[in-house]
């Protein structure tokens, strides 16, 4: 779907090391079954639709039993240990690559938890990789009134939404910026949520990249049922990318 130009390689880090314990479930959340198959086969699937020739990297609890090899549909990929955060997973992954990824490669980090992420805005984001030196991520703008609350689940205030927008995944940089930005993170004790997160820790501001409200994150036991629907819906949907994210929805 999204080619990469001559010379130029791609990876894709999948942290998929969660326990999901918000899930309330007995398994962790990528290997809840979402029509048939579990959560993430249908993440590598889409992402291996959209990046045929990608390097994957997936991090795994190095106690995880449920992974089957068969679930994953790249000719080139390899396990790594995942760690007690998404950053120090990312972060393990990357020095997995050490030697053999070059600081120019593009990386894209994909929540092992979002199957629904659409092929168009896929390739919307690895266009705005090519074009953008410091880097991009899928994103929508907030709609939703804001509150913050005073710490007893009352309102402290309204917070505006003006120039809100809510991040997703992927999030893609350049391999060397993405490494030491994490590193200097991890060294400084700075928390990071994303990758994007870590990024701008240095002074730099990634790129937002208009993405679906589709591409939702299965984090509670209703999010199982709304993908489902959600990948029923898209089945209709062309495959080919569109350059406007209001002509997918």
């Amino acid at each position: 779907m999204s080619e990469c130009s001559a010379g130029e390689r791609l990876w894709l880090v999948v942290p998929a090391a969660g326990r999901g314990r918000r899930m309330g479930a007995e398994l962790p959340k990528q290997y809840l079954m979402l029509g048939g198959r579990p959560v993430l086969a249908h993440t590598l699937a889409r992402l291996h639709q959209a990046f045929p020739q990608a390097k994957l990297c997936l991090c795994l609890d190095p106690d995880d039993v449920h992974f089957d090899p068969v679930w994953v549909p790249f000719a080139e990929w390899r396990r790594t240990p995942g760690g007690a955060e998404r950053a120090d997973s990312v972060r393990q992954a990357l020095s997995a690559l050490a030697g053999e990824a070059r600081d120019e490669d593009l990386v894209l980090v994909h929540d092992v938890a979002r199957p629904c992420v659409t092929l168009a805005a896929l390739a919307r984001l690895a266009a705005a990789l090519r074009e953008d030196p410091v880097g991009a991520l899928l994103a929508t703008p907030v709609a939703d009134t804001m509150k913050r609350d005073d710490g007893r689940q009352r309102i402290a205030r309204t917070e505006s939404r003006d120039g809100l927008w809510q991040a997703q995944t992927p999030q893609g940089f350049r391999y060397g910026l993405l490494r030491r930005a994490l590193h200097e993170a991890a060294v400084g004790d700075v928390g990071v949520t994303d990758e994007a997160s870590a990024v701008e820790a240095l002074g730099l501001s990634p790129r937002l990249v208009p993405g679906r409200r589709d591409n939702i994150k299965i984090t509670h036991p209703e999010d199982l049922a709304l993908a489902g629907h959600i990948l029923a819906a898209q089945q209709g949907e062309p495959l080919v990318a569109s350059d406007n994210p209001q002509e997918e929805t």
